[in-house]
């Protein structure tokens, strides 16, 4: 028997060609996915509500040590100093709509398709918002120069040394338990493959990595630049999302599931941001040796 073609569920981009009702045995696989590690990393530590707009992230000068009694002839302290104030606006609006007619729900075979879409919404949200994070972080980054260093390791490590080792107003060197590692992939792959060669010359069995050199590590697909260092909380992405619709469309029997969300990305330690783009040619021949 042939099956019945769905109203406004496509098999094509273009949205010409109609799915088929299921039978009974009709399933969907769900949507797969890589999870948001900017909300791991994110700075969450704002004033304000991002109903208002806006929000602002303080961050305060370090202080200074003087000379016992420079207070006392001064006749006053030093003023605590709000020299790296910043204001995040939330000035990017998105929306993810689908439209289902009540046949479709009904006769499509598919256990809560509703909810199931409603799933696929937030985890597109959510590819978006680290897409946003990690592009502004890549904007923000300062290049870390590796000329001479061919070994992956040596590689990042240097990264790591970009942030530790920064030295200004607000920043007297960076704890590492405070430092973070995105690599792309390709990168990931490389210090994978390192660290499983030492471990099994030291008979210690092949594991994941999630640190480096007391260094937290990720293997990121939302980035262009082979490494990314940086702190935990380097950039802030304030959201404001919608309560979630199943809205009845007006003279019809169709449904639209609406997921609108508002959002703002931006760096507020950019002195705290390193990269580099890519790897030398000599690391990816290391990495067969």
């Amino acid at each position: 028997m042939a099956r019945t073609n769905a109203m406004n569920i496509a098999t094509n981009a273009a949205g010409t060609t109609a799915d088929l009702l299921a039978e009974s045995y009709g399933k969907v696989i769900d949507s797969i996915q890589k999870g948001a590690i900017s909300e791991q990393i994110k700075n969450k530590d704002y004033s304000g509500d991002p109903t208002t707009g806006s929000v602002e992230v303080d961050r305060f000068k370090n202080a200074a040590s003087n000379d016992y009694g420079t207070a006392r002839t001064a006749g006053e302290g030093g003023k605590l100093l709000n020299t790296g104030k910043v204001t995040i606006n939330i000035d990017t609006d998105k929306e993810i709509i689908e439209e289902l007619e009540a046949k479709d729900i009904a006769l499509y075979g598919v256990d809560n398709l509703i909810g199931r879409r409603a799933g696929n919404h937030a985890k597109r949200m959510i590819a978006t918002l680290d897409n946003a994070y990690f592009g502004a972080l890549e904007t923000a980054a300062t290049a870390v120069t590796i000329t001479g260093l061919t070994a992956i390791e040596d590689i990042v490590e240097a990264a790591i040394q970009a942030v530790e080792t920064v030295n200004n107003d607000w920043v007297d060197g960076v704890d590492r338990e405070d430092i973070v590692l995105t690599l792309t992939p390709a990168a990931y792959g490389k210090l994978r493959n390192h660290i499983d060669k030492v471990m099994v010359q030291n008979d210690a069995g092949a594991e994941e990595i999630s640190m480096f050199h007391g260094v937290r590590v990720f293997s990121n697909t939302r980035q262009t630049k082979a490494i990314i260092a940086t702190i935990f909380g380097s950039a802030a992405q304030p959201v404001m999302v919608k309560e979630y619709q199943d809205e009845k469309i007006p003279l019809s029997d169709a449904h639209a599931v609406e997921l609108f969300y508002s959002y703002g990305t931006k760096v507020v330690t950019p002195d705290l941001v390193k990269a580099i783009d890519t790897l030398p040619a000599e690391a990816a021949a290391k990495d067969g040796e």
